[in-house]
């Protein structure tokens, strides 16, 4: 546990520096993005899916800026930090045993129904994989619920790691337990269900979740990486201490994000899904 107060040179530099790299940051990614709101949360998806148009949700003729997968995965995501944010606090334990199997068994789920997913993708694009047996045809509706159950236990193996760096004073209980688990999944699988009804009242606001549930964990992990450079882990006593960590967080995910985007836009020549796969 850190006990030093004062900010060194370097963290006084920083407190000025990082702020203005922020703002230059998200003013690059407003130029570079496409146009729109939705063009900017495209963007986002652009740099950690592939958004194959067929395997999307679509908004009349517009496909979410994540594919179905990435869409349940980092909308869950974010909801869950956020729910165990509300009802969790600093709670900094780990689930216990039990939980962590459910949650190991999500990330099965996801491993199997996303490896089948790819094969049946390069048997409809590459040819001469038929000898390669499908367990079954994939569907966006199974790609939903495997990507939202891997949302789920990313974030709830991620938020007591956070508590477990950020606080002076832990809380030593489970940041997710049976009852918390049971209620989380039960909001998540309400909300997926609304998504397969294809309506734009829940289409618009799940493309937001789930754009901003990705730049979310991006930001919180390079946060708490910052926080770990700056030997700042275990100095924090309330949120509002976290803003440079949230600024040098958010300048380093918009990095990231613009230069895989600039990378991908140089490779393929469009902001859509890879060429010559579909399906």
């Amino acid at each position: 546990m850190q006990t030093n107060t004062q900010p060194s040179r370097f963290e006084t530099i920083a407190s000025w520096v990082v702020p203005i790299a922020a703002i230059a940051a998200v003013i690059a990614w407003f130029i570079i993005a496409p146009e729109g709101a939705l063009g900017k949360l495209d963007a986002i998806g652009y740099a950690v899916c592939h958004r194959i148009d067929a395997r999307s949700f679509q908004i009349g003729d517009r496909q979410l800026p994540l594919c179905a997968r990435c869409t349940g995965e980092f909308y869950a995501a974010g909801l869950t930090l956020l729910f165990q944010a509300i009802v969790s606090g600093k709670s900094s334990k780990l689930p216990s045993r039990g939980v962590i199997a459910v949650l190991f068994a999500f990330f099965v789920a996801f491993g199997v129904d996303g490896t089948n997913s790819y094969i049946y993708l390069l048997k409809q694009t590459s040819g001469g994989l038929d000898q390669i047996p499908n367990l079954y045809i994939p569907n966006s509706t199974l790609r939903l619920f495997t990507g939202s159950g891997m949302g789920i236990a990313l974030a709830a193996m991620l938020y007591p790691v956070i508590n477990q760096t950020l606080w002076r004073t832990l809380d030593e209980r489970h940041a997710l337990d049976w009852k918390k688990l049971g209620i989380l999944s039960t909001i998540i699988v309400f909300i997926n269900l609304l998504v397969l009804t294809d309506s734009p009242l829940v289409l618009y606001p799940i493309a937001y979740i789930s754009a901003l549930g990705t730049l979310g964990l991006l930001v919180t992990v390079f946060g708490l990486l910052w926080i770990i450079i700056m030997k700042q882990d275990n100095t924090f006593e309330n949120p509002r201490q976290l803003w440079l960590a949230f600024a040098s967080g958010l300048t380093l995910a918009l990095l990231l994000i613009l230069s895989i985007d600039l990378l991908r836009l140089q490779f393929t020549g469009t902001w859509n899904g890879f060429p010559g796969l579909s399906g």
